[in-house]
């Protein structure tokens, strides 16, 4: 077993021409999107990623957002490599509006096989990214995914090849969208769109013609005990993958596992990630989206009293920024206090029956086996 350092690692002196393009080349690009390019290249710009590590070897690291540890070893084995550091990068964009209440951020990356391959961040460390993610709760659109759109429509103007598309997280669920709401003549240019663990959308979406049109071209991965690529709702089938991590912290990309150029897969998820998904929906289902707004409005509306961009910054003064949150709640209205109570009832009240359900479902189930050992 190995994770994609070890394939770069292993796969690396292999061109597209000698092996062709997988699904672990397109996770490896999709991980691409996160890396903070700002301080690398210019707009419009082309580079190889071979030229952008080693601008990134002598960079001053202390002023690069770098959201994981990996990244750090990710980069340069991909620079040295001959089956992506002759790629180039280019088009990169970054975007945080907090009136807005936008975090946008892609990249498109050259391919020698004469394709690109648009790829999408997924949310970062930003307050303004955690809160787009929550407006998916509410809202069937959110200002990423029409950015989304745009950008694929303006860099499939600019180079005209076939097309690869591909997101983490929220990442993933952009590359969808956009696929679905660009013009007819770039739908026909696009090969695949690799969703990894990417949350689905509401049903006003997975209604629309748009969405049923693109569905054989999305490639959906989550790993077992998936929590954010079960969001929301997916008609797409997935393909499961085994990660070394526990709970949430399968979404880690980097602890995703792999044989040789595959993805190691596994039959189903875990009971946990089957609870999850039905506790969510049916708590939601209970909630309408003007509360759910209201709620999560209030949350960050909160949060925002601490005056901080980036949730590690909470830590540097936790105490004051307890107290700032702490204050801006008793000082909500009685309404709002009471839609957030309202709701929460309803969270532990679904939590108790579907632990209760399953409970039973698991005695029958036993009791069901013990019969049929004894006849």
């Amino acid at each position: 077993m190995s994770n994609v350092c070890e394939y770069v690692k292993w796969r690396g002196d292999l061109t597209l021409k000698q092996s062709k393009f997988n699904e672990i080349d397109a996770l490896i690009l999709t991980r691409l999107s996160y890396f903070p390019f700002d301080q690398l290249i210019q707009p419009n710009e082309e580079a190889t990623v071979e030229e952008l590590s080693k601008r990134f070897e002598k960079a001053d690291k202390s002023t690069m957002k770098i959201l994981w540890e990996d990244d750090n070893e990710l980069f340069p084995l991909m620079g040295k490599s001959e089956r992506f550091g002759k790629m180039s990068v280019t088009q990169y964009v970054n975007k945080i509006n907090a009136e807005q209440e936008k975090q946008f951020s892609a990249t498109t990356v050259i391919l020698p096989d004469n394709t690109i391959f648009v790829t999408y961040r997924g949310t970062d460390a930003t307050i303004v990214g955690w809160k787009e993610d929550f407006n998916m709760c509410f809202k069937s659109h959110i200002a990423s995914q029409k950015d989304a759109v745009e950008y694929l429509n303006m860099v499939s103007k600019k180079y005209k090849r076939l097309i690869r598309i591909g997101g983490h997280s929220k990442g993933g669920n952009l590359a969808v969208y956009a696929a679905m709401f660009t013009n007819s003549k770039v739908k026909k240019r696009i090969i695949n769109i690799y969703n990894n663990d990417g949350p689905g959308f509401d049903d006003e979406i997975i209604k629309t013609k748009e969405y049923k049109e693109i569905l054989p071209k999305v490639h959906t991965y989550i790993p077992q005990s998936s929590v954010i690529g079960r969001l929301l709702n997916h008609e797409e089938k997935y393909t499961v993958v085994q990660s070394i991590q526990k709970g949430i912290m399968q979404h880690d990309l980097y602890s995703w596992q792999l044989e040789g150029k595959e993805f190691i897969c596994l039959e189903k998820v875990t009971n946990g990630s089957e609870i999850f998904d039905k506790t969510l929906k049916e708590w939601l289902i209970n909630i309408t989206p003007e509360q759910r707004g209201i709620v999560i409005d209030t949350a960050f509306d909160i949060l925002n009293t601490t005056e901080v961009e980036y949730f590690s910054e909470l830590k540097k003064n936790w105490f004051l920024n307890i107290r700032l949150m702490l204050g801006r709640y008793k000082n909500l209205d009685d309404e709002s206090k009471k839609v957030i109570s309202e709701i929460v009832q309803k969270l532990v009240s679904t939590v108790k029956n579907i632990i209760s359900n399953e409970m039973t479902s698991f005695r029958k189930s036993k009791k069901e086996n013990e019969n049929h050992e004894q006849n």
